[in-house]
């Protein structure tokens, strides 16, 4: 009982639907810098990241070598510490506890998967599981070598239980080395290049596993290099010389330079939708342009009748609002969330629109034709065939 009412304490939403430090999403970092000492002299591998990653989600970070994915992961794993910002997950402080509390917080909270799976080599692979158990005491000490064996069971490894880890292959090794991160049921795992060493099949197993893990309720953030994985995730985020990108705008805006993307990236402001739920109504004026995180977006005109239809069904990474921004006027038709899931979107307000289309004329003229082409979508409702993108 002790363990459950801590778990919720640590990671439970306040009644304001906050949590403890006034953060709304289970992880959030805000404006982390993180500067090393080295024989060159000093080196910034993070430059004011701000990152949010809510309950549930599956977030992949990609990015070059030296780009500081690692070193984000290190932060919300409070393996390295901030030289200025804030790092909370749930209702903790994290780069406020000191060595002993870290140890204590992370064995509870967080799951952690490695490129190189480290597993110690002497233990065999259901002791390799137990091992976290026995640190944190979570579960009673008859019952760790049975939760073990399950987790194995789960990673269908259960035959090699009794296995050193030099006796199985690279890819069971990772395996393995999931359901060790899964030992104490942290609420969070973080992954490190968790197929950086894998062939192309295995790794896609590795990946069905934390599909399944999302499905369950756990949060996820992964490092990757593999873009096509990276795309299956919930989201993704580019880290680029140690400042965010969110990749939803570099899909949506691909004529837009990196440095463009990064100063976007500080400006948006995410916003959740439940199903259903209305974003735009028609008749309404529009401050706001919306791209598509996830979920689906319903664009919707009246019909003669006092009915309505659905002229175009959005995804992630697509926009709206643009419209009425470039012309002027009251919406055109209502945006709202698909019925069968949440929407998320990043939003941003006309003074930023209005920099954003001024300093790249590629993308002012991108956007004027897809306006002009919706427009004439929206007229002709009445009379044509529903789009779905």
């Amino acid at each position: 009982m002790f363990w459950n009412r801590q778990k919720k304490n640590e990671l439970g939403k306040k009644s304001n639907g906050l949590y403890q430090h006034g953060n709304e999403e289970l992880i959030h970092l805000r404006q982390v810098v993180k500067t090393f000492d080295s024989a060159a002299g000093k080196f910034t591998a993070l430059r004011g990241v701000d990152l949010r990653v809510d309950a549930g989600e599956f977030v992949a970070v990609i990015g070059k070598s030296g780009s500081g994915k690692t070193t984000l992961v290190n932060m919300v794993a409070g393996i390295d510490r901030p030289t200025a910002g804030e790092v909370l997950v749930g209702n903790t402080a994290v780069h406020k506890l000191n060595e002993g509390q870290m140890a204590e917080w992370r064995g509870r909270n967080l799951g952690i998967v490695f490129q190189f799976f480290q597993l110690l080599p002497t233990l065999t692979l259901a002791e390799n599981i137990m091992l976290p158990m026995d640190f944190c005491n979570v579960y009673k000490s008859g019952e760790r070598r049975k939760r073990a064996l399950n987790l194995l069971e789960q990673m269908e490894m259960a035959d090699h239980a009794n296995k050193l880890p030099a006796a199985i292959s690279g890819g069971q090794q990772q395996r393995v080395a999931i359901a060790r991160a899964l030992a104490n049921d942290p609420p969070i795992l973080l992954a490190d290049e968790p197929t950086g060493n894998l062939d192309s099949k295995t790794a896609d197993s590795v990946f069905e596993l934390f599909e399944g893990l999302v499905k369950r309720g756990k949060t996820i953030l992964m490092v990757t290099h593999d873009h096509d994985l990276a795309k299956r995730a919930t989201r993704a985020v580019q880290i680029a010389d140690g400042e965010i990108i969110e990749q939803q705008l570099a899909q949506a805006f691909p004529v837009l330079t990196q440095a463009q993307l990064v100063a976007l990236t500080h400006k948006v402001d995410p916003e959740k939708y439940a199903p259903g739920q209305i974003i735009l109504r028609q008749g309404e004026p529009v401050e706001q342009f919306n791209v598509i995180v996830n979920g689906r977006v319903e664009i919707v005109v009246p019909q003669p009748d006092g009915a309505e239809k659905i002229v175009a069904t959005m995804s992630r990474g697509e926009y709206f609002g643009e419209i009425e921004l470039l012309r002027g006027g009251a919406s055109l038709a209502t945006a709202r969330a698909a019925s069968d899931a949440p929407v998320e979107v990043l939003r941003f307000d006309r003074a930023t629109f209005n920099e954003m289309v001024s300093q790249n004329s590629a993308l002012k003229d991108a956007i004027a034709r897809i306006a002009q082409a919706r427009t004439a979508e929206n007229v002709a409702a009445r009379n044509g065939e529903a789009r779905h993108a």
